[in-house]
């Protein structure tokens, strides 16, 4: 399906938290996020009448939480996080956007809570940003947040292709899963193929 572009491209936007999250609960491994857009590149072109060129991957995190006066803890969590986005940045047509952590509140037990700030206006945005100027024709997103439906609106509006890759059920907003074109279950054969 080309829509008048002069190449069938494809961008791939990755929620950073949600990965880690599915990674944890259920794969419980790194993943090697080359073998993963490599992944999901042949799954969306293997659907299409013709290969994809692949714009770029976005990789939407943020660092850990460090207080003014940081434990070793912190900064030691905080320094191999940054690390793992530099790795990352390293990777062609990669890029990382990091929004910020927020401490929101406490707990009952009076535990900091934290929130991300920032991440999915990010994707949502590049999402609709890269449908309305055409530069993608396919549209690959893994993530489960209900928060990302305007952005599939826009880019559907636009004659983008919309994929979703989400974890298992409940993992993912249902409305989201609805509002996609195309989706794929990150179950574990797929995962253990790009596991590091």
């Amino acid at each position: 399906m080309n829509l008048g572009w002069d190449v069938a491209r494809l961008a791939i936007f990755i929620d950073g938290g949600y990965v880690d999250k599915l990674a944890e609960q259920h794969f419980h491994h790194r993943i090697d996020y080359v073998a993963f857009c490599r992944e999901i590149r042949e799954t969306v072109e293997a659907s299409t009448s013709e290969p994809l060129d692949l714009l770029r991957a976005y990789y939407y995190d943020c660092l850990p939480y460090r207080s003014s006066t940081p434990t070793q803890a912190e900064s030691d969590r905080f320094a191999r996080k940054r690390r793992f986005f530099d790795a990352l940045r390293g990777i062609p047509r990669f890029e990382v956007r990091e929004g910020r952590l927020a401490l929101v509140g406490r707990d009952s037990n009076g535990l900091p809570r934290f929130q991300q700030k920032r991440t999915d206006m990010l994707l949502g945005l590049d999402v609709a940003l890269l449908s309305a100027k055409r530069q993608i024709t396919h549209a690959a997103i893994v993530g489960g947040d209900s928060d990302f439906l305007p952005a599939f609106e826009v880019a559907s509006q636009e004659g983008v292709a919309i994929w979703l890759f989400h974890g298992p059920a409940p993992d993912y907003a249902q409305e989201l899963w609805l509002a996609a074109d195309e989706r794929r279950e990150l179950d574990d054969a797929l995962m253990q193929r790009v596991a590091r």
